[in-house]
């Protein structure tokens, strides 16, 4: 695959995510970078309703991706369907190196888009998890601001970048950017802030 060229979904999730998007009366924005591998930023992650406008936006871009999700998502029958659109299961009970394991599993494939939504949860949080930067960076491949902007009712893909080795620099780019960017649930929006950070 051309190293300009992000990993495309069918024409028939393309279809598909446009339906969705006109259904639900959102519009899209932005692109992929010209690359295609990266680490695209779920955020705001406030509201259930993320994931079916996430995937809708993101096919609507011709864009294939992988997503984080819990792995009680997965169980049943949800489990095919989950796994058809992307989805990667978490168990978050166990510590194990998933940066390391995703990194490893970025450079051993020919282009790949994971979607991270860094809060973690729907609900608050005073910080967000750092695995998306440290999987860019370790990949040393773009990180890609997306957004969900419930106010105009518009998803897309905005500003990215490669990791920089200036944390707090790399953070309040992207703190400028989802500032402005309104969640479904507001008081839910998390405090964009690493931990690392101090």
């Amino acid at each position: 695959m051309n190293t300009t060229e992000h990993p495309r979904c069918s024409y028939a999730a393309y279809l598909l995510g446009r339906l969705v998007m006109k259904v639900m009366g959102w519009k899209v924005e932005g692109g992929p970078p010209r690359s295609n591998k990266m680490v695209i930023i779920a955020a705001p992650h406030t509201s259930n309703w993320d994931l079916i406008l996430l995937l809708g936006a993101a096919f609507s871009l011709r864009l294939s991706i992988n997503w984080l999700g819990k792995d009680a998502l997965f169980r049943y029958g949800a489990g095919t369907i989950m796994r058809f659109t992307g989805g990667v299961p978490i168990d978050r009970s166990k510590h194990n190196n998933m940066v390391a394991h995703l990194v490893e599993e970025i450079a051993r494939r020919d282009g790949f888009a994971l979607v991270v939504p860094p809060a973690g949860t729907r609900s608050y949080t005073p910080t967000w998890k750092s695995g998306f930067y440290w999987i860019a960076k370790g990949a040393q491949i773009p990180l890609v601001c997306g957004f969900l902007d419930y106010e105009r009712k518009v998803a897309g893909l905005g500003d990215s970048f490669v990791p920089s080795d200036d944390l707090t620099a790399d953070m309040d780019r992207i703190r400028k950017f989802y500032a402005p960017i309104v969640a479904k649930y507001p008081e839910n929006k998390s405090t964009i802030r690493l931990r690392e950070e101090g």
